[in-house]
């Protein structure tokens, strides 16, 4: 009998998983020249027709084509130390999904990679959202504090009563929001009047708040701005700068991003996971 132990067999692994490539920030990505490759596409130009039909249905789901399609040139050896340049696209993961639903179905390896992406984009779905969620808690958590911050800032300024106060946070918000008042933002989200606007926001539009209450704070105390009228004026003033520095980076005005789930909801699904850990 052989004293060499048995090795166990090798894990299957996709080859689709097997192509994928990871840049320098940790980010995958595939190349459309491998995944025509594998999916068994002889001519890549017939694959091209592919991928653009997965930029077309990309941008009919509502994402930014660049932000998962990259038309790159590579040099590849043709042979006698000679290279040629040829053009690739490098996809996500879901360009990949997107470019699988639109290629030949009647190819087997088709199916297997529909199931492959299929599966894999819902669990990046479920990890990103997990990322949001807990991004949304501790943003509405630094909200909360900042505003109290920026509420003693605003009483310094001569911000004193609650209806004044009210007043100068919608000064705030005007700037920020071109010119809705929280009222309207909460009309527009079609929120009930127990529902706070702020409970209802995505990490990107919660970040935007944050940054003008911040900085509302800071030039309300560094400028030493005094009186009612002021202290308004500085808030609106802050919240377009917030505003005008989205739009020059080619972001969604906070206005027309999408209404989310209760931060309520969150916090009671994180206190039920911390009371299960402490059992």
């Amino acid at each position: 009998m052989s004293n060499e132990m048995e090795k166990p067999p090798k894990e299957h692994i996709s080859p689709f998983e097997q192509i994928k490539r990871t840049n320098d920030a940790g980010m995958e990505y595939w190349s459309s020249r491998d995944l025509a490759d594998i999916l068994e596409y002889t001519q890549y130009r017939n694959f091209e027709a592919v991928i653009e039909k997965a930029k077309l249905a990309c941008f009919n789901s509502g994402q930014r084509i660049e932000d998962h399609f990259a038309d790159v040139s590579e040099m590849v050896e043709i042979g006698s130390s000679a290279f040629r340049e040829i053009k690739v696209t490098l996809l996500s993961r879901y360009a990949c999904y997107l470019a699988i639903q639109n290629a030949d179905p009647n190819k087997e390896i088709v199916a297997h990679g529909q199931t492959y992406f299929a599966i894999q984009t819902r669990r990046q779905e479920l990890a990103d959202k997990h990322v949001e969620d807990e991004q949304r808690l501790l943003l509405r958590e630094e909200i909360r504090r900042h505003n109290v911050q920026l509420a003693e800032a605003a009483r310094g300024a001569g911000v004193v009563e609650p209806i004044d106060y009210a007043i100068f946070q919608n000064h705030g918000y005007m700037g920020l929001y071109g010119g809705l008042k929280q009222d309207d933002i909460h009309r527009r989200r079609g929120l009930k009047k127990s529902q706070k606007i702020l409970d209802h926001m995505g990490s990107t539009e919660l970040a935007a708040n944050l940054f003008r209450a911040t900085q509302a704070e800071e030039k309300l105390r560094r400028d030493e701005v005094k009186g009612k009228d002021a202290a308004n004026r500085t808030h609106r003033e802050v919240g377009a700068k917030v505003r005008q520095t989205i739009r020059e980076l080619g972001g969604t005005m906070p206005e027309d991003l999408p209404v989310t789930e209760s931060i309520k909801k969150l916090e009671g699904k994180q206190n039920k996971r911390l009371g299960k850990a402490e059992d």
